[in-house]
């Protein structure tokens, strides 16, 4: 085959396959990435909310006498939520730049609070929460994953030049992430400290950190992390039912147990969303923590497969984001946020699964709790804004726009009056 030949072959088969071709085309659009996560997030949220109110309705009308106490409240979280996104999505990284060290001193500030009596509200055994007065509750270590991502971001933009040397790489980002860990863990939050390593290596390796080092940084944060978990014996009874879930089905392993049989007994196709038999007290955490179990129950397996191809999409669009940006800033927090919320993704479904043991975090968009949500919608939003910060976005904005003013522009012509517009049409 001659090299002139080459090109024939490539189109032929381009040919054969316009289906890949059709791909191709729209992958290469400007606002793909802008259209991909806002449909994801989207689709995510609508189900959250749908799932949410079908797994506490029990819990709900048992508590409150009320089947949508707690769905009301995680409508009113959304609501908050969505125009914060909006308004990140309208923000520019270098308006994230400026907010990036007031967000970590506030919420380095706000898990001190934690600590102070009166303030601090324990719950189930972790005291990272902390009480603003009537009703109202705040998780600070949530907003601290949105802050310590913004503020490492930041940090790496400006050494950009010296990242090639290991004390760059290294001195602050590791220290002063260990130290908003070592407050979380104080609060026995387990789950979070393990995101928030999760997020603090990925970056180290995001930014080009050698084999070695990375390797060597693994092993460090894998060691203090099994320190954590031998010196407390909840943990280590979780770890130990990790082994064998079925072994106490009745103690330890009650949470695990029902929700295997949750998902076990959706099948193909599910229950029916509202016929789920575990929300009504053998499933524990079911809005929150495993409202996954739920969705498998209800939805069944191609239910929980699509909410698997949700979190790839969202995965893959942050992914696509970062790479197709050439601002350092950008490119470092969008795989900041990304790692973030596919760690966190993958410690939930791991825990509801029994790959991994229970550790207690929320499933990113679709569990219950505003001080989940909201931090989520929020680095969402700047992921929107990073979007439409990638080649050719901008001007397809514009082209997008353009159709609507020149239809405003031709149904009225300059100086006649509306009447006499009206009447010529």
């Amino acid at each position: 085959m001659t090299i002139t030949d080459q090109p024939k072959d490539k189109a032929g088969s381009t040919a054969d396959r316009p289906w890949l071709a059709a791909i191709k085309d729209v992958l290469d659009r400007p606002l793909t990435s802008y259209h991909i996560l806002l449909g994801a997030t989207g689709l995510l949220l609508v189900l959250g909310l749908l799932m949410v109110l079908s797994a506490s309705s029990v819990l709900s009308l048992r508590a409150n006498g009320n089947s949508y106490t707690i769905f009301y409240r995680q409508i009113i979280w959304v609501g908050v939520g969505l125009p914060m996104a909006y308004v990140a999505s309208r923000m520019t990284p270098r308006h994230f730049r400026m907010l990036a060290y007031v967000a970590l001193l506030g919420s380095v500030f706000l898990l001190v609070l934690t600590y102070v009596p009166g303030l601090g509200v324990g719950v189930k055994g972790n005291t990272n929460w902390l009480h603003l007065g009537g009703p109202l509750q705040i998780q600070p270590s949530e907003f601290a994953k949105l802050a310590l991502v913004m503020w490492c971001a930041d940090l790496y933009a400006r050494k950009q030049k010296l990242l090639t040397q290991w004390k760059h790489l290294l001195v602050p980002m590791v220290p002063v992430c260990g130290l908003v860990i070592a407050l979380i863990v104080g609060q026995h939050d387990l789950g979070t400290s393990l995101v928030l390593m999760a997020v603090m290596i990925g970056l180290i390796w995001v930014v080009g950190a050698p084999t070695r080092l990375f390797v060597a940084t693994i092993v460090v944060v894998g060691t203090i992390a099994a320190y954590f978990v031998s010196t407390a014996q909840h943990r280590m009874d979780r770890l130990m039912n990790f082994t064998n879930p079925l072994a106490d089905p009745g103690g330890v392993g009650w949470q695990a147990y029902h929700s295997f049989y949750a998902l076990s007994t959706g099948g193909w196709w599910g229950v029916g969303i509202g016929n789920s038999r575990q929300k009504w007290g053998n499933l524990p955490e079911a809005h929150t923590d495993f409202i996954f179990s739920v969705i498998g129950e209800e939805l069944g397996l191609i239910g929980s497969l699509t909410v698997l191809a949700l979190f790839l999409t969202l995965a893959y669009v942050g992914v696509r984001i970062a790479t197709r940006n050439t601002d350092p800033f950008v490119r470092y927090a969008s795989a900041g946020i990304t790692i973030w919320l596919m760690a966190q993704t993958l410690v939930n479904l791991g825990a509801v699964i029994g790959l991994l043991p229970i550790v207690g975090i929320p499933l990113p968009l679709l569990s219950y709790g505003g001080s989940a949500l909201l931090p989520t919608l929020i680095a969402i939003g700047m992921l929107l804004s990073f979007a439409k910060a990638e080649p050719g976005a901008q001007a397809a904005l514009k082209e997008t726009r353009r159709p609507r003013f020149e239809w405003m522009s031709s149904w009225r012509t300059p100086g006649r009056t509306g009447r006499e517009n009206t009447r010529e049409r």
